[in-house]
């Protein structure tokens, strides 16, 4: 509860700066971004150029999907950077946003330890694998948040037609705070657990664990854009909003930062563009 309230005070006091801000006649766009992206280091380097390029500050927060709809439910945040399908059209249904803007994409993997006592390494799906491991009765760490990674992973398990519970499927109790403490947790468990692979890149050198499952279609994790709707909260600054979605949507502008990032440091991207404006212009 204490980390809760801690972490509250935190987003209030990013919420009441930016405000600030905005009434001394800074551009400010204000942005309620899933963990994921922010742990790679995508959003900071996302939101530095755009302010190099267009003098328009772009600040963050971040927190699980559900969590990160659910501050911008408050009318102060401007735009929201999440992962979670059913939770983004619910959102929208609700009023609180406009629209779903594909932006990029990534996956999820399953990972476990090298001995794979499971024997799921390799297979092609992932309802397979995850009904494997509960059959055996073997560890595994659930962030259980409702973020866009739990959201994925339970529908995999309602996919093999199963509902977790036990001993054996254990919802770590720090799960809110991302996929990283949730990975450190489940290698230090040797555990397996459903995880992004962006995650599991930056963390591959310091951990024992490995991807065992990948490759089911089932696995695509799409990142979207929701503008907040400004019918419903009348601060939202609209006009700097557009030009951000413009701009990380924009295939000669973020749409290249997300291609690239990551193949410097890991050989190989740790998102793939997916705009609207990107699959246009390579005939996708």
């Amino acid at each position: 509860m204490k980390v809760f309230v801690a972490k509250c005070a935190v987003v209030l006091f990013l919420i009441w700066s930016s405000l600030a801000l905005a009434a001394d006649g800074d551009k400010f766009v204000f942005l309620s971004s899933t963990i994921g992206p922010i742990d790679a280091g995508i959003v900071s380097v996302l939101e530095d150029q755009f302010e190099k390029e267009t003098g328009i500050r772009v600040r963050h927060v971040g927190a699980g999907t559900g969590a990160a709809l659910k501050i911008a439910s408050k009318g102060a945040i401007d735009l929201v950077m999440v992962h979670a399908k059913s939770l983004e059209e619910k959102f929208i249904a609700d009023g609180f946003g406009t629209e779903r803007i594909p932006l990029m994409y990534n996956d999820f993997v399953i990972v476990g330890p090298a001995s794979d006592p499971a024997e799921v390494k390799g297979e092609k799906s992932a309802a397979e694998a995850l009904k494997k491991i509960m059959k055996k009765g073997l560890k595994f760490i659930s962030r259980g948040d409702k973020s866009g990674t739990n959201v994925a992973e339970m529908e995999i398990w309602e996919k093999a037609g199963v509902k977790p519970e036990g001993t054996w499927y254990v919802i770590y109790e720090k799960g809110a705070e991302g996929n990283v403490a949730t990975l450190k947790y489940t290698d230090q468990q040797g555990a397996y657990t459903f995880i992004d692979r962006a995650t599991y890149l930056s963390l591959k050198d310091n951990i024992k664990l490995v991807i065992l499952v990948e490759g089911d279609e089932a696995l695509i994790n799409y990142i979207s854009l929701i503008p907040v709707n400004p019918e419903k909260f009348s601060k939202i600054n609209v006009k700097d909003t557009r030009t951000f979605v413009k701009w990380l949507t924009s295939p000669k502008k973020g749409q290249l930062i997300i291609r690239d990032f990551g193949k410097d440091k890991y050989g190989s991207p740790l998102f793939f563009p997916n705009s609207v404006e990107w699959q246009r212009a390579n005939k996708k």
